[in-house]
């Protein structure tokens, strides 16, 4: 028999109405000028919009620092080619400096106190001191990872502190589920589901259907909720809202909580 859903959700999870727009690196607008996503500036339009879920990725700079940046390297953001992990954290803000100001972790936790973080933790050294970093703000934190290995790495560095965050499986963890929703087993849909407080998908891995009715349905029956990623088509949005997911990961936090509110 599945779990029966949860009274006490994650305190992430709390305080706020469904369906959860999760801003994907922040929101840069069409027309802003000179802001890269997971910059400050991207951050700060994100929660402009309504929203209180940033979502965001972490890496670590040469000198120990961990800031908010998806890539391993600066190519793309910056025409650079030099890995983050070979950089300090002064000569990365200097990168960033025109680009919206760069986002280090323990300071934007501090400055958007109001904010839930989605942290997904991209390099392994990293884990550690995301976790250590975030002990303090656990209640407004949702730790992930593809890797499960660094997930967790980061997860029990936050218990050392005595932090406790929400968590969404990694890639290893959500083969097991997706497995178990389609089989149709209950029990093994909850023993899979079991210590992860959300899903956060894609609605398509490959051409395969991820996000179905069951795997949506064994996912609520143990109290944990289905996020979809990277959703930007409103059209999309308000079908997997209609299927019954609990939020949509977006890159146009804007147009989605538009979507979320009916006005879309």
């Amino acid at each position: 028999m599945a779990e029966p859903t949860r009274v006490c959700p994650h305190p992430w999870f709390a305080g706020q109405e469904r369906p959860r727009i999760l801003a994907h690196r922040g929101f840069v607008p069409a027309d802003a000028e000179g802001v890269a996503e997971n910059s400050v500036a991207a951050l700060a339009a994100a929660r402009g919009t309504g929203t209180v879920y940033l979502e965001s990725d972490c890496h670590l700079t040469s000198d120990g620092v961990v800031v908010l940046f998806h890539d391993d390297d600066l190519k793309r953001v910056a025409s650079d080619p030099r890995p983050v992990a070979d950089v300090t954290a002064r000569e990365l803000s200097t990168v960033m400096s025109t680009r919206g100001g760069l986002a280090v972790l323990s300071e934007v936790l501090s400055a958007f106190p109001d904010a839930r973080f989605n942290l997904d933790v991209k390099a392994a050294g990293a884990a550690e001191q995301v976790g250590r970093i975030v002990a303090k703000h656990a209640d407004r934190v949702l730790l992930t990872s593809f890797s499960d290995d660094r997930r967790r790495a980061a997860l029990e560095a936050a218990r050392t502190r005595g932090g406790e965050p929400a968590t969404s499986a990694g890639t290893g963890t959500m083969t097991r589920i997706v497995a178990a929703a389609r089989v149709g087993v209950p029990r093994f849909a909850s023993t899979a589901l079991s210590g992860v407080d959300a899903l956060q998908v894609p609605e398509r891995h490959r051409g395969i259907r991820i996000v179905t009715p069951r795997l949506l349905r064994a996912a609520h029956d143990a109290g944990v909720e289905v996020h979809v990623w990277t959703i930007n088509d409103p059209a999309r949005m308000r079908y997997l809202l209609d299927m019954g997911v609990d939020g949509i990961v977006t890159d146009d936090a804007h147009t989605g909580m538009r979507v979320a509110a009916g006005k879309s």
